[in-house]
């Protein structure tokens, strides 16, 4: 913590006065603080208090002129090493999650490009409310390190999720965090190249009609962003979906198994595959002109060919990434597919889920992490939260 800076943005709740703790624990660390006190968190904690704890004066106003003709609220957020939202309320990661702008705290937030760390603390009701975890997922998705609240009773008489962490944890957080470098620990991934495979692939059966599946491609467009917000060189070999491509990400759209298998082998040599596409197992001999109902005296006959095993085959390629991994949709016996699925297939991973609910086209998955060493079920949680998970176990293990 020697000569780290820490911007403390305090948001109006209760637990505003664990942040007297925390100031106190960076500054015995030989860290530096600055505080930023909303209005809300001024109904908790003192101006007083902060600047005695902190030895620095504590800011407040967006409208302080002294400050503002050098564009005070930029240079605040880009002094600091690490900036902490401690408590982040309801109300503040709803605006940091929209993007509004009407106060210090949040215009400093808006304008900044430093790292930022959120400690949420409200009600177990608010937390668990979908606008919450909407807000939380995105802010996740943006690159901001949300911590999670913790389980216990509350000021307001319940018990639940939601607690602010006790200022020991949070100092621990933010001293692991700024153990590596700020480039380093935000892409860990950086000069990695990733290939990976999502949504459905359309077989043609004439001009008009195919054979495809359900899948949306949600999870495989999750995953890609997440390993370009770590730094990774991501391609994305998608098939026909209706999805908007991740920021950072070079999208390559084909159609069939076929394609997608020439495109994936084009993409190569990557240090990480990962094939979460949903590939038809057949295609058909397609007709070159539209079958004619009535014509064939009958439904028409259609000759199915086996399609490539893109997975199996890239086990097996000279041009094998250093880890490969597979997805298996199942819709029963979940794990025990999966498990057959990665002794057949020679990968590394495989990421089993159960689709036999909404799954494909939901925005929440459950999944299996298969590997040799074992079994890792994951809690159901946004597709989002998944990917974000999957991508920094994969720089753990490239690391």
């Amino acid at each position: 913590m020697n000569g780290k800076r820490i911007l403390l943005v305090i948001g109006g709740g209760i637990a505003a006065y664990k942040s007297c703790e925390l100031i106190r624990l960076i500054r015995k660390a030989g860290g530096g603080v600055t505080c930023v006190l909303t209005d809300g968190g001024a109904q908790f904690v003192t101006p007083m208090t902060l600047a005695a704890l902190s030895e620095a004066e504590v800011y407040s106003s967006l409208w302080d002129l002294k400050n503002e003709t050098e564009m005070g609220h930029i240079q605040l957020s880009r002094e600091a090493d690490l900036i902490v939202v401690c408590p982040a309320t309801a109300d503040l990661m709803a605006k940091m999650a929209a993007g509004i702008a009407d106060d210090l705290a949040t215009t400093l937030l808006l304008a900044t490009d430093t790292q930022v760390m959120a400690v949420p603390a409200m009600n177990v009701r608010m937390w668990d409310h979908a606008a919450t975890q909407r807000n939380v997922g995105q802010l996740r998705d943006d690159g901001v390190i949300v911590l999670d609240p913790d389980e216990g009773p509350m000021a307001c008489g319940e018990f639940g999720e939601g607690r602010l962490p006790e200022p020991d944890a949070i100092f621990a957080e933010i001293e692991h965090w700024l153990a590596s470098s700020t480039k380093d620990r935000a892409h860990p991934l950086a000069g990695k190249r990733v290939v990976i495979t999502a949504g459905p692939t359309r077989e043609p059966i004439d001009p008009v009609r195919y054979i495809a599946n359900r899948s949306s491609g949600r999870q495989g467009y999750a995953i890609a962003g997440a390993l370009a917000r770590l730094g990774a060189n991501v391609s994305l070999i998608s098939g026909p979906v209706a999805l908007e491509t991740p920021r950072g990400v070079n999208r390559i759209d084909v159609e069939t198994a076929l394609e997608m298998e020439a495109a994936v082998d084009a993409a190569l040599p990557a240090d990480v595959a990962i094939l979460v596409a949903a590939v038809a197992d057949w295609r058909a001999e397609a007709s070159p002109r539209k079958i004619k109902k009535g014509e064939t005296g009958g439904p028409p006959d259609l000759n199915l060919i086996e399609n490539p095993d893109i997975l199996a085959g890239l086990s097996r390629s000279d041009k094998r990434p250093e880890l490969l991994i597979g997805f298996a949709a199942e819709t029963d016996k979940v794990v025990g597919h999966a498990k057959a699925k990665l002794d057949r297939k020679g990968c590394d991973w495989i990421i089993a889920n159960d689709v036999s609910g909404d799954v494909m086209g939901g925005a929440d998955n459950s999944v299996h992490i298969i590997t040799e060493a074992g079994v890792e079920s994951w809690e159901q949680m946004p597709k989002s939260d998944v990917a974000r998970k999957l991508a920094e176990r994969i720089a753990d293990v490239l690391a």
